[in-house]
């Protein structure tokens, strides 16, 4: 079981684990081991989430997704597989956490008056310094 926020638990029969050539150098290793591990989540599949779960992970996570709901994490850091196994589960409890957080409802404010009287104040002060700074008869300008 994988723990994603206190209480909440995935099954890890749910993960699918898939291991490929990492990229990068290496060396002899890159070339000869199976070190690259992607772990591959069915959301819709997951008896562990609620409905409501599923579409914030698949709503905050779709960059992640594909159009079947399968959440992608790859993991390549390590040089061995058992480390980037971890490093990807590591990663996808993350993911899933932060996507089921939730994230305080902002309420609207007004800009107080004093604020709003100080913006003008300040953009007329910068105007009558930027007024001061032009030359009112520049010389060789005969337009009278």
């Amino acid at each position: 079981m994988i723990e994603i926020a206190n209480g909440l638990y995935i099954p890890e029969d749910v993960l699918v684990f898939k291991v490929s050539r990492s990229s990068g150098p290496g060396g002899q290793n890159v070339n000869k081991l199976s070190t690259r591990m992607t772990v591959l989540l069915d959301v819709g599949d997951c008896p562990s989430l609620s409905d409501a779960q599923k579409r914030r992970i698949l709503a905050r996570l779709a960059n992640r997704a594909d159009k079947n709901g399968v959440i992608r994490v790859v993991c390549q850091k390590h040089r061995t597989q058992k480390a980037n196994r971890r490093g990807a589960v590591e990663r996808l409890q993350q993911l899933l956490a932060e996507a089921l957080k939730t994230r305080p409802v902002r309420v609207e404010t007004e800009v107080p008056h004093a604020a709003r009287l100080r913006r003008l104040d300040q953009k007329r002060q910068r105007g009558l310094l930027k007024q001061q700074r032009a030359r009112k008869n520049p010389p060789g300008d005969f337009g009278d």
